[in-house]
């Protein structure tokens, strides 16, 4: 094809190179011609680099190097124009004026794909003659590297667009996704499972933010935790995105932002681009905090509460490290005490089984088979106790971290968020089971699809957690969705769309 790119940025830029690598002539303009100019000695310089390292071919990219055509206008005429991808501010009229003038110069057959973030298509559509022409085309910086975009048809998008360009995009080596025209899109919706969980994690002050960081990684097995993550990309830019797409659908509980956010945006602690976001950066950064010393006595008896198989498995974790849990119904004076807690809280199973509040203990069962375990300590717990129960559960070379006794733990809601976020996006009907599960690996590096990744935890089980967190909180963010309560009741997985009403009438 040849496609035109306008606005030569750093979205611009990794947009041309994806598309002179996969084979198509690219036109590179923008208003300024000296940021064509850069632009077009960065794409070659790329090219070189990746025949270098060997991931392309030298005769392939000399040949992806002269496909890139630079432009002294954005709106120049192009007769054999069939695609357009506009890069370029995220303000409504800026873009709307652009394809406007788009519209008069390139052929009535060429696309009009709009790159924006955060803007409704339907919305930039809106100011066009031919508004069918105009579709959402989100990619991910660095484009290159990341493999997915978002394909997103707006209110009077031409009935099969989204379709050929997804091919398109696929053809071309990246991921595509259909998506509905709604904040956040996919990807950036999806994400907001995470940290705003994590966000109300930190408000409750059930743990610190190394600690929350380093159960997401060790336990849920995340690339980065979810404050790494909110430093990495910027705070202020996090913060807007958040309320953005809270307010969007129209202020639901289970994207609800943070208290903490607006104070620390306004402070100027935005992460890696200013120096200290909640990390400090730079030469005269601390070093990570190294993980604290194990001072209790490992070989003190220890019962574990409970009959099911969260109880099942933690016996037998402890007694493979060389522990020797009594056995079922047994107890013993001055025995720890520890209660896989799912959904709930030690307290609540203190007062409903009458443990002693002194030396009971919480274990998240999603810890127990991972390198890093997790034990909830309660205000009435005894120092001393506390300090046994985390050397118990070390034994066998785990690291334990202690974190506030709160219903469901840090993994549990934080797994529980993620899930819940993209089954309500299933359930809206805003991109396929499939298709969720694809952008959120590709965009963002989840060990699993988070519909998928509730399956390895079964329906069921989600559902009982869910319903636990949301009696014992009262907060609307826990509540189960229709999606998740129907496949867990009908024995479906999260991944399976199932069957709508219309095939009544086929």
């Amino acid at each position: 094809m040849r496609i035109r790119v306008v606005g030569a940025g750093v979205m611009g830029r990794g947009i041309a190179q994806w598309a002179v690598t996969a084979g198509h002539t690219v036109e590179l303009g923008d208003a300024r011609r000296e940021s064509v100019d850069e632009a077009v000695a960065f794409v070659r310089q790329m090219l070189d680099r990746a025949a270098g390292k060997g991931r392309l071919g030298r005769a392939e990219a000399d040949d992806a190097a002269r496909r890139l055509v630079p432009l002294d206008a954005p709106d120049a005429p192009g007769d054999g124009v069939e695609l357009v991808i506009e890069a370029v501010l995220e303000d409504l009229a800026v873009k709307t004026e652009l394809f406007r003038r788009l519209e008069e110069v390139l052929p009535a057959t060429a696309v009009l794909a709009t790159n924006t973030s955060s803007l409704p298509v339907t919305r930039i559509a809106a100011g066009l003659r031919e508004p069918e022409r105009l579709i959402g085309l989100h990619f991910f910086n660095p484009v290159p590297l990341m493999k997915v975009a978002e394909v997103i048809p707006g209110a009077r998008t031409r009935p099969g667009l989204a379709e050929e360009l997804a091919k398109t995009v696929r053809a071309s080596g990246h991921a595509a996704v259909t998506v509905a025209d709604t904040p956040g899109f996919l990807i950036n919706h999806a994400g907001r499972g995470l940290v705003t969980e994590a966000l109300a994690l930190l408000e409750e002050q059930a743990a610190p933010v190394e600690a929350v960081d380093r159960i997401a990684r060790d336990v849920l097995g995340l690339r980065m935790g979810p404050f790494e993550l909110m430093d990495l990309t910027g705070l202020d830019v996090t913060s807007k995105v958040i309320d953005t797409i809270w307010e969007g659908f129209r202020y639901s509980g289970r994207l609800r932002p943070s208290f903490l956010t607006p104070n620390r945006v306004a402070a100027g602690l935005h992460g890696r681009k200013t120096g200290e976001g909640f990390y400090r950066y730079g030469p005269d950064a601390p070093e990570p905090a190294p993980e604290p010393p194990v001072t209790g006595d490992a070989r003190r008896a220890v019962r574990v509460a409970g009959t099911g198989p969260h109880a099942r498995a933690l016996r037998e974790a402890l007694a493979a490290d060389g522990a020797a849990p009594l056995p079922e119904g047994q107890d013993a004076p001055d025995a720890l005490v520890l209660v896989p807690v799912w959904g709930d809280s030690v307290a609540r199973a203190v007062a409903e089984l009458g443990l002693p509040r002194g030396r009971s203990f919480g274990v998240d069962p999603l810890s127990v088979g991972r390198p890093r375990r997790v034990l909830s300590v309660t205000p009435a717990a005894d120092p001393m106790a506390a300090r046994d129960a985390r050397a118990v559960l070390a034994a066998g070379g785990h690291t334990v971290t202690a974190v506030r006794d709160t219903a469901g733990s840090v993994a549990q809601r934080l797994l529980s968020s993620i899930v819940s976020v993209a089954a309500s996006v299933a359930e809206r009907g805003l991109a396929r089971p499939a298709d969720i599960d694809t952008a959120v690996t590709a965009g963002l590096g989840y060990p699993h699809g988070p519909l998928a990744w509730g399956d390895l935890v079964g329906a069921d089980r989600l559902l009982e957690l869910q319903s636990a967190l949301l009696a014992a909180t009262g907060d609307p963010r826990h509540r189960p969705t229709r999606w998740l309560a129907e496949r867990a009741r009908l024995g479906m997985a999260l991944t399976d769309p199932g069957t709508g009403p219309e095939a009544a009438y086929v």
